[in-house]
């Protein structure tokens, strides 16, 4: 198969389509130290600002509106420039549909062969 990838090259996201690594959100049920609350979705995350390979512990109330499938399995997040392009043009199966979480941000999850995928674009 000539698509494959080979091992000493980046995935297609990154060498083709331009995409950033951002982070990954690891789903934990236990409390951890410098818990920032997120209100609006009912989710505690740690590690975010210090963790040097971008690691984010996110615990979740068990009433958060957030989809059962993210606060239970990790996903990968990656910086885009155009949210909305990125979603248009590869006809991703969305899960959560782009929204704003804070100020200057939108993002928007979607699900890649039963993997979740974080898109996040700033402004």
């Amino acid at each position: 198969m000539e698509n494959m990838r080979k091992d000493n090259e980046l995935p297609v996201c990154t060498k083709k389509w331009g995409w950033k690594f951002h982070h990954i959100g690891i789903p934990t049920n236990e409390v951890q130290p410098n818990e920032k609350y997120i209100r609006k979705f009912k989710l505690y995350t740690s590690g975010f600002t210090t963790n040097p390979f971008g690691v984010e512990l996110m615990r979740y109330e068990n009433d958060s509106p957030i989809d059962m499938r993210i606060q239970t399995e990790p996903h990968l997040a990656f910086l885009v420039n155009d949210l909305d392009y990125e979603l248009k043009s590869h006809k991703f199966n969305i899960i959560t549909p782009p929204n704003a979480p804070s100020n200057g941000v939108r993002v928007a999850m979607i699900e890649y062969d039963n993997t979740i995928i974080e898109l996040i674009e700033f402004k």
